[in-house]
């Protein structure tokens, strides 16, 4: 008896470890809005966006970060200021403490602007972000080492980092200037040894193209959170070429995002393996544009906010993407770059 309970205390010690140890995402259910929460190996947290006012978004998202064993919110960072990207923040920093908030501040002759109770919510500190920043996490021991940079936000990318491919284009389709915040929203990288992820909140077509033409500092990715929920003034073809993703992640509604441009897009670019969805499209096209049933975590209107999680391995070799609630998961080799 005594040996099989030194068997199972090292069993769980090894399975605490590695739980530990890996970098863990959250795509979150928002209907139509965003929310991703990132725990990193070093257990800190960064929640990118917080979905819509009044009450459901934030508690989806407080739920959400309890059940990932956080206590605070280290680093919060918004991408822009449409409602469906904020309007959770003042709701979450009143129930638990938010370290740092990073967003681009006061944009003088801006269209969208944040509310009062965003403005007035508490947290220790407001960061206003700029290209090229990079936030101050911490480094797990024994750990790939992690970065989460800003690349381009308020439609301007950070300067061409060393090794950045000159990726010159010839008459590309440009759609019409984009007055909204949407251009403005922060862009950023994750990385993690090899591994690589995109997040654009809601960027549009044109200024994708200056992310990567007529130099790419994007790189290339591993995973891409699809742009505006799939919508298609953006998810630009020549930025997808150039991240060469090998899973997109697609934040969309029963009736937003999951444009047929976009999807086409998607369909057509050669290194991606799977297309994932938080939703299935529920409108009239939505057989031509939905992705696989296995892939997609809700399925209905009325559905149980289900969420989308991805494990990076602690080594950072491979991660897999799987909706817990569905048991549906698939494993992806990190694509060293």
């Amino acid at each position: 008896m005594r040996p099989l309970l030194f068997a199972l205390v090292a069993l769980f010690a090894t399975l605490h470890l590695t739980a530990a140890d890996a970098l863990e995402i959250y795509f979150l259910d928002t209907e139509g809005g965003a929310a991703t929460l990132f725990v990193t190996p070093a257990k800190e947290s960064i929640l990118v966006d917080t979905g819509n006012p009044g009450g459901r978004d934030s508690k989806r998202i407080l739920d959400a970060i309890t059940a990932a064993g956080v206590k605070q919110i280290d680093y919060l960072i918004t991408t822009h200021y449409h409602i469906d990207h904020f309007g959770g923040m003042a709701e979450i920093a009143k129930e638990m403490p938010v370290k740092a908030l990073y967003d681009n501040g006061v944009i003088e002759g801006g269209r969208d602007k944040p509310t009062k109770e965003y403005s007035l919510a508490p947290v220790d500190k407001r960061v206003v972000i700029n290209p090229g920043d990079e936030l101050p996490l911490k480094q797990a021991e024994g750990a790939p080492k992690i970065s989460l940079k800003c690349i381009c936000t308020r439609q301007q990318p950070m300067a061409a980092p060393a090794g950045a491919k000159p990726n010159p284009l010839e008459n590309p389709k440009r759609k019409a200037v984009d007055s909204s915040d949407n251009a403005n929203s922060v862009v950023l990288i994750l990385t993690v040894g090899d591994f690589r992820m995109y997040l654009g909140g809601d960027v549009t077509w044109n200024t994708e193209e200056k992310i990567v033409s007529p130099v790419n500092v994007a790189g290339t990715v591993d995973v891409y959170q699809c742009t505006h929920h799939g919508l298609d003034v953006s998810n630009n073809p020549v930025l997808l070429s150039a991240l060469k993703p090998t899973v997109a992640v697609m934040m969309n509604g029963t009736e937003k995002g999951c444009g047929p441009e976009t999807v086409a897009t998607l369909r057509d670019c050669k290194s991606i393996q799977n297309i994932w969805q938080i939703h299935k499209s529920l409108r009239a096209d939505s057989a031509a544009v939905n992705t696989q049933p296995e892939f997609i975590a809700n399925m209905d209107k009325a559905c149980a906010n289900n969420f989308i999680k991805l494990t990076l391995a602690p080594d950072g070799k491979y991660f897999t993407v799987a909706i817990p609630a569905t048991k549906a998961e698939k494993k992806y080799d990190v694509v060293a770059k």
